[in-house]
């Protein structure tokens, strides 16, 4: 059989070469976290918190009623004037986009004037796309037309040369030319309702061809600036070409009392309402200086014995002429917010006054269970659940769930912890949880037992005798695997597996698992002395050691997961300890490791080489190294490097 080669260290044993093994880490000392008591950050940390509300709501109030209503008021203002404007805006900005996509597919050619069929289906499409726009038409040079008309019932009309009835004068055509962009033209009146409408031109080759036009009915706009209206003290308007009265939210009855003497539109100073009459007569109101950088105007304008406050902007580019869009409210509105503001401040006196007072309480009350159930989780996170006590109901229905949800959980954990290694459950908390348990490839020592002839030694045994030889046997192993940080995967029968390497990334894996298996050895030793003087069975042990590379994670499917190792390595291992059938007979303990484990053991002067074997289910020869089982700690000593988290 073919030797396999190793690295030799300076006394002839196999070992790496140059390895840095005496490499310490010490990791950097914590910081010292300063804690508070729950008591005290309730009491007085909401308890003062309240104490400056309380203070802070009595000097605001004493100090700032008339002022800070009028600062309310200036950013009342500028809210609802620029939502009025959002709101306009909005609206005509999708029929300007609507031309504007649709002047590219005209002027390509995609969409040809030529076609007319072809062109309406297209123009139809658009308009049920956009609920903002009554009519697109397209005009040619000569004044022909066609296009798509929405009624007034929602159905669409495709027309030619003549818009349905009902429809006329919706639009009007400005002059453009080639390079014009889109252009509002001047507000349009019909039977049906006004318009607002856009047009922009059609070339091709350089040269303006016809002109697109879409024509937006103001009734939407109307109900959706009405929207914003704050009630019956205020009154939303708008008033276009020059001093019409487009839209007004009060038609039914005015804040001065009676109808308006004209319906819409009409001129403002013919309307009946005497505030938009005497809108140029208002004076301007001073601490507004926000509103105005905004281009907002504020004036109060006195209509009798009554005075109203009045906020306008002025919005261009609809149609040939700017926009005014506003809204108006009754001055007493104003004393009305100062009693407010006065009788919330006294009420909230009493209310933060009780509330200090209850939270000084309530911190008392909460904090126990809590304190309770904090010195109860920190004994949860060290896996002491012997010590874990159940929390106490509470009346407090939170904390009365709390409790439940947190005896449940250890009882679970108390469960689960029977099924689970302690050691790997704690490295898997410390390292992440379901990161540090996902399946990987790494470079692991694994450890297999195997008892010689158990099923010869239990059959003079009971189930329970067997149970409880077989349950002291597996202590001596878990108490061995976990004084060296190892990992005990499952119990076979009456064998273990174990490995070194994972979940925590130590480089003396397999000097660690070595250290391991003459725990076990020694260990042994002493509890078959105890059981040759008391006549019950004495164990002999075979033990493979091999390291190389295995995955090892979550292994499983739905809710059936294991973390486990697997791979060739584990396989070798098995064989490793099968083959101490032949090379240990007789022998207490016989410690069997492949080359590539014993290569990794500098400081071992206590192996024997036993030759190359052929393992079933692996094709060449593996080099297999005996242990001296009992060897002294001093005998073979490996220095411990740093153990850092796996990658």
């Amino acid at each position: 059989m073919k030797v396999l080669e190793t690295g030799r260290n300076q006394e002839g044993h196999p070992g790496k070469k140059d390895a840095d093994l005496n490499k310490v880490v010490v990791p950097k000392r914590k910081r010292r976290r300063l804690n508070i008591p729950l008591t005290r950050i309730i009491s007085f940390g909401f308890g003062g918190f309240v104490a400056v509300a309380l203070a802070l709501v009595l000097f605001l109030s004493i100090k700032a009623n008339f002022r800070n209503t009028f600062s309310l008021l200036n950013d009342k203002a500028i809210l609802i004037t620029q939502s009025m404007e959002r709101e306009l805006r909005g609206h005509f900005s999708s029929v300007e986009q609507a031309v504007t996509d649709l002047k590219p597919f005209f002027d390509n050619g995609i969409i040809s004037l030529e076609d007319t069929s072809a062109a309406l289906g297209q123009l139809q499409v658009a308009l049920a796309a956009n609920d903002q726009i009554t009519v697109l038409v397209v005009t040619d040079l000569n004044g022909d037309n066609f296009g798509v008309y929405r009624a007034p019932n929602g159905r669409l009309w495709p027309f030619r040369r003549q818009i349905p009835s009902g429809g006329e004068k919706t639009y009007v055509l400005p002059k453009l030319t080639a390079e014009s962009p889109p252009t509002w033209g001047p507000l349009m009146l019909n039977d049906i309702g006004q318009f607002a409408n856009i047009s922009v031109p059609l070339v091709r080759g350089g040269k303006k061809v016809a002109t697109l036009t879409a024509a937006s009915s103001l009734t939407e706009l109307g109900t959706a600036i009405r929207s914003i209206e704050e009630g019956d003290d205020a009154t939303i308007f708008i008033i276009a070409n020059g001093d019409d009265v487009i839209l007004h939210s009060d038609m039914e009855e005015l804040q001065t009392g009676g109808k308006p003497a004209k319906s819409l539109p009409a001129r403002r100073t013919e309307l009946g309402d005497p505030v938009l009459a005497a809108i140029n007569k208002g004076e301007k109101l001073s601490g507004f200086d926000k509103a105005a950088a905004s281009g907002i105007d504020v004036s109060q304008i006195d209509v009798g014995e009554d005075d109203f406050i009045m906020m306008r902007i002025v919005v261009p580019g609809y149609s040939d002429q700017p926009w005014v869009i506003g809204q108006y409210f009754r001055g007493v509105s104003i004393s009305r917010e100062i009693r407010r503001l006065t009788g919330s401040a006294i009420v909230g006196v009493g209310a933060l006054m009780i509330a200090v007072m209850i939270a000084i309480w309530m911190g008392r009350r909460v904090a126990m269970p809590l304190k309770v159930l904090a010195i109860q989780s920190r004994k949860v996170g060290s896996l002491a659940l012997e010590d874990v006590q159940p929390l106490p109901r509470s009346r407090v229905a939170e904390l009365d769930q709390v409790a439940l949800a947190f005896n449940s959980m250890v009882e679970g954990l108390k469960a689960m912890n029977t099924y689970v290694p302690r050691s790997l459950f704690s490295k898997l908390m410390r390292l992440g949880g379901e990161r540090a348990a996902q399946a990987r490839e790494a470079e692991l020592t694994v450890v297999f037992t195997d008892i010689v002839g158990f099923t010869a030694l239990s059959e003079d045994m009971t189930a329970s005798e067997t149970a409880r030889h077989l349950n002291e046997h597996f202590s001596i192993l878990v108490a061995a695997v976990e004084a060296e940080g190892g990992t005990v995967d499952k119990f076979i029968g009456d064998g273990m597996l174990a490995f070194w390497g994972a979940p925590d990334a130590r480089p003396d894996h397999a000097a660690a698992a070595v250290r391991s298996a003459r725990r076990i050895a020694r260990s042994l030793h002493a509890a078959n002395l105890v059981a040759a003087n008391t006549g019950a069975p004495v164990i002999h042990l075979r033990i493979g050691i091999h390291t190389g590379p295995a995955v090892v994670g979550n292994v499983g499917a739905l809710d059936r997961w294991n973390y486990t190792v697997v791979g060739d390595t584990v396989n070798v291992t098995e064989r490793l300890q099968s083959l101490g059938r032949d090379l240990g007979i007789g022998e207490e303990v016989v410690i069997l490791a492949s080359a590539d484990t014993v290569s990794q053991l500098p400081g071992e002067t206590c192996e024997q080489a036993a030759g190359d074997f052929a393992l079933r289910g692996r094709a060449g020869a593996l080099q297999v190294w005996k242990l001296d089982p009992f060897a002294k700690p001093e005998t073979a000593d490996y220095s411990l490097p740093a153990i850092t988290a796996a990658e």
